[in-house]
């Protein structure tokens, strides 16, 4: 199975010159995308890559070199097309797209990584970065040599896997993508199911619970003035707390296939909100709830982990062993079934319902063939 994984590396050591340089560069290049935008809006049917011939690339005006100019109008095509099956539904919310020239997609024909001991290059600053991004053909005879410095992301994914000769550059920025090879999916029967909340970010069907202490960082998130540095250190450390809880869910767990509820639908106006309780829509807002979902997807692809999701309302307040649902059910933590008395941590037993969910329904039912009743016992009950 291929995974695609990529990473950023920053401009800091970058000289005024050499950003003064590319923020010429982006700039022209974004008008240049916005000008083939105009032209595919207007004429749909020349929308298409395999028509992208000589006088449509010739259309701008501009210094840009002819191959830079191409890249424009490949980019100018994909958004056009992108906004047109976005709003296929809704024609009259349509919008012609536009580029904010703070970014260009660009390949091995235009721009190349060069590592510092192979450039040839002897500068003092040479001990401070890894390579040099040589960019090239971009028009006017202008040449950037970029700095680069590798940090453990970089490496990380470079050393398991295949380094892909295109890249986004921005004027703080520059984003390198990664092919990792991984093996097939586990096909074992361990399932679990997972609820978020705040509380404890993850709270399994089996009684464990990791990330107590999110709801502290939350908090320090909240009480900081936004924009300002203590703001983007404590979503910092927001963040990389996250990262440490979807790796220990996945070591300690090793599960075959995890089920979650499908929180990245949930926007201000979505069915799927309004169906959820008073205090979680208010608790929704207060931070990014897909990043959590994103990094515990990502680290399922790489250590091999089905991911699945379900549809979230009533996780919580619905009893597992008798299929009761009331919302006087759960009493904060607590959750007590008024009519069998069943009696669980309500987000463990958010936990059983999503596993149940999945495990009941159409998708689940490859995984109950002939260890149903053993599945159902170990899992949630």
């Amino acid at each position: 199975m291929k995974l695609i994984r990529s990473t950023k590396c920053s401009l800091k050591f970058s000289t005024k010159k050499k950003m003064l340089d590319l923020t010429t560069i982006l700039n022209e290049y974004g008008k240049v995308v916005n000008i083939f935008i105009q032209y595919f809006w207007s004429n749909p049917e020349k929308a298409s890559k395999v028509l992208l011939l000589k006088d449509i690339v010739d259309i701008p005006e501009t210094w840009l070199s002819a191959r830079l100019r191409k890249v424009a109008a490949r980019e100018a095509i994909d958004m056009v097309l992108a906004t047109k099956e976005r709003w296929k539904d809704k024609p009259a919310k349509m919008v012609m797209p536009v580029h904010k020239g703070n970014r260009m997609y660009v390949s091995c024909t235009i721009a190349d990584l060069v590592p510092t001991k192979n450039s040839g290059y002897k500068t003092e600053d040479s001990r401070l970065f890894d390579a040099w991004l040589h960019i090239a053909s971009v028009g006017n005879r202008m040449i950037i040599d970029l700095p680069i410095k590798y940090h453990k992301h970089f490496n990380k994914y470079n050393n398991i896997g295949k380094r892909l000769n295109s890249y986004i550059i921005t004027k703080n920025y520059v984003q390198f993508s990664f092919e990792i090879i991984t093996e097939s999916k586990k096909e074992g029967l361990k399932c679990i199911g997972v609820d978020t909340g705040i509380n404890a970010l993850a709270s399994v069907n089996n009684g464990n619970q990791y990330g107590k202490d999110i709801k502290g960082c939350i908090e320090r998130v909240k009480r900081c003035k936004q924009k300002s540095n203590g703001y983007y250190v404590a979503k910092r450390a927001l963040k990389q707390r996250i990262d440490e809880i979807a790796k220990e869910v996945i070591k300690v767990e090793d599960p075959d296939l995890i089920v979650v509820e499908k929180l990245k639908q949930i926007g201000n106006k979505s069915k799927e909100r309004r169906l959820l309780s008073k205090n979680i829509r208010r608790s929704i807002g207060t931070w990014n709830w897909k990043y959590w979902l994103k990094r515990l997807e990502m680290q399922c692809e790489l250590n091999r982990v089905s991911f699945r999701t379900v549809k979230p309302y009533y996780t919580s307040t619905t009893c597992p062993v008798c299929g009761h649902s009331d919302r006087g059910n759960r009493n904060g933590e607590v959750f007590l079934c008024l009519s069998c008395g069943h009696k669980d941590n309500a987000d463990i037993n958010a936990g059983k319902n999503i596993l149940n969910r999945f495990l009941t329904g159409l998708y689940g039912a490859r995984y109950k063939q002939e260890n149903q009743e053993k599945l159902l016992i170990n899992n949630f009950l």
